[in-house]
């Protein structure tokens, strides 16, 4: 994700619980330590192992860089460029 690495089990039943975990807590995002942020968290871990999840988080990702194609990641264009197409 971006410049952010995130290490995760790396047994598939780990990532599976890991995911699932996730998730169920952002359900209770209503109380104070856990909250609603670990929802899409859980599917972005989920996504490794899942085909469904990861379809559907790779449409989002095409759909998000054709609606907002002039927001890019420090990684496309490196740590001193100043956009595509600007030298």
């Amino acid at each position: 994700m971006g410049r952010f690495s995130v290490p995760v089990p790396r047994s598939r039943a780990g990532r599976i619980a890991t995911g699932s975990l996730l998730i169920g807590g952002g359900m209770l995002g209503f109380l104070p330590v856990l909250g609603f942020w670990m929802v899409p968290l859980g599917l972005v871990v989920l996504s490794h192992d899942l085909a469904l999840v990861r379809r559907r988080r790779r449409r989002f990702e095409v759909w998000w860089r054709r609606r907002y194609p002039t927001v890019t990641s420090p990684d496309e264009n490196g740590p001193d460029s100043k956009g595509p197409g600007v030298a």
